[in-house]
């Protein structure tokens, strides 16, 4: 299948395997979309919320790593845990934001 289309101004040609055309051509068919383009182009949007969210969760890792770095970190426990669970249940129940960053 080929897709016209232009990127920086040259034309954009993809091609599909035909597992890939007849999955898209099935989700055109079956009316979630209009036409092929709008399925490329909810993909690419989807793909690209997906790099955002790997990107923030990467940050929080490294904000984690440099805490723990600093010593600021607690040692996982069951009773941690538990009391953390109570603690943001209670938060839920009052309509507090649950913090991740809570430790009792």
């Amino acid at each position: 299948m080929y897709l016209p289309s232009t990127f920086c101004g040259h034309a954009v040609h993809i091609n599909l395997s035909p597992e890939m055309e007849q999955y898209l051509h099935g989700k055109v068919s079956a009316g979630f979309y209009s036409n092929a383009s709008e399925v490329v182009r909810d993909a690419i949007r989807r793909m690209r919320e997906e790099d955002e969210k790997l990107a923030a969760l990467r940050a929080a890792v490294a904000v984690g790593d440099e805490q723990l770095a600093r010593g600021q970190g607690a040692t996982y426990s069951p009773e941690l845990l538990e009391k953390l669970t109570e603690l943001a249940m209670a938060n839920a129940r009052t309509g507090k934001k649950v913090s991740p960053d809570v430790t009792p």
